[in-house]
């Protein structure tokens, strides 16, 4: 698209009021050439509205253009170019512009959106680094919200395997939030992934700005991998986005101790695929993309494997804890072992992977290992 057309676009889209909808509908109605909104608004187009739209500032998309300018990296891609993503199209109000920094050619890969908890416990961060390893391994492209906890071990799992990731975000592309996660965003960017926002530059953190980020992850994806989500939370807006999208929902079950289980229990009630596996994945997927069931290479299953074996002492430690979350105490009265003893042998359990420490004072088993 020339300059002057994407100015217009541009303009367009920084007029307060005018979201995705009514962006579409002026797009439709004017085929493609928003200077005719901005000329001559619609007259079902509310009075202010139209106000707005005739004394719209053209100077507001200079901020945009001059950052497209400055790194061959940093594009702006309309609904109407050829980049724009057939998927993400096909949803309810897609967004009229996308801001990217990175490789174009992501937006159109067979794509696995992977969302969870900002605050997972150990085992659902390791589950989502592990799945999202695996599928990234097989040809999945992993999409998520550069978010703290589920979403940000889900890129850096795509990361190990060598795969790309796809990171939307809810603010524009001149920052990275969490500002923690710089790093992050730039390892997304040089292995040849890519930082996605439907917001102009300069557009701050803003609550509201999530859940429509949310759209934007599920819509560019084949399917949504849930890893864990309490009954209240932005994962479960996104699962519920995917469904209405027509897109294929999974959920990785938990404990039913575990409150951040939940959300994956409710959704699994309502029809989402309970999944154990990577594989598992896969196989719903595969008639959907051409992705093979299988990588030479890749890991089996999700599960990372130890190398050292165990002492009989530890094997009957591992038995006793079984898979819930359970105490020094519990173990010393199950195993009959002092309590220096198991202290010692959970150290170093924790240390090889095989467990995890919880707060309060608790341990999970991590894996099917003994």
């Amino acid at each position: 698209m020339d300059a002057d057309r994407l100015r217009d676009w541009l303009t367009l889209w920084h007029i307060p009021g005018v979201g995705a909808h009514t962006f579409n509908q002026l797009i439709e109605a004017t085929d493609g050439r928003p200077e005719q909104a901005l000329r001559d608004p619609p007259a079902w187009l509310n009075e202010d509205l139209r106000a707005a739209l005739r004394r719209s500032d053209r100077t507001g998309p200079e901020r945009d253009l001059a950052w497209q300018e400055a790194d061959a990296a940093n594009h702006i891609v309309t609904r109407r170019d050829p980049e724009y993503p057939e998927l993400l199209a096909a949803i309810p109000d897609p967004p009229p512009l996308l801001f990217l920094h990175g490789d174009p050619v992501r937006l159109n890969d067979p794509q696995l959106a992977l969302v969870g908890s900002r605050n997972p416990t150990r085992p659902g961060r390791d589950n989502a680094f592990e799945f999202a390893r695996y599928l990234a391994g097989a040809g999945l492209t992993l999409t998520s919200g550069l978010a703290l906890g589920v979403d940000a071990a889900g890129h850096e799992g795509a990361l190990r395997a060598g795969g790309y990731t796809l990171a939307v975000m809810g603010t524009g592309l001149d920052r990275v939030y969490p500002a923690r996660h710089r790093e992050l965003a730039h390892a997304i960017v040089e292995t040849g992934g890519a930082l996605v926002s439907e917001l102009p530059i300069g557009s701050p953190p803003l609550a509201e700005h999530f859940p429509r980020r949310n759209r934007i992850i599920s819509g560019l994806s084949l399917g949504v991998l849930v890893v864990e989500a309490a009954l209240r939370s932005g994962s479960l807006i996104t699962a519920r986005q995917a469904l209405d999208q027509g897109r294929e929902v999974f959920a990785i079950p938990g404990s039913i101790h575990n409150p951040l289980a939940r959300g994956c229990h409710a959704l699994i009630r309502q029809g989402a695929k309970l999944v154990e596996t990577g594989a598992d994945v896969l196989e719903e997927l595969h008639a959907l993309a051409s992705i093979p069931l299988s990588r030479p290479g890749s890991a089996a299953e999700t599960a990372t494997p130890i190398a050292a074996a165990l002492s009989p002492e530890q094997h009957k430690l591992l038995e006793q804890m079984g898979y819930e979350p359970v105490t020094v105490d519990q173990l010393v009265t199950a195993s009959g072992l002092t309590p220096e003893a198991v202290s010692s042998m959970l150290l170093i359990l924790e240390l090889e992977g095989r467990v995890a420490s919880q707060a309060g004072g608790a341990y999970v088993r991590l894996n099917d290992e003994v």
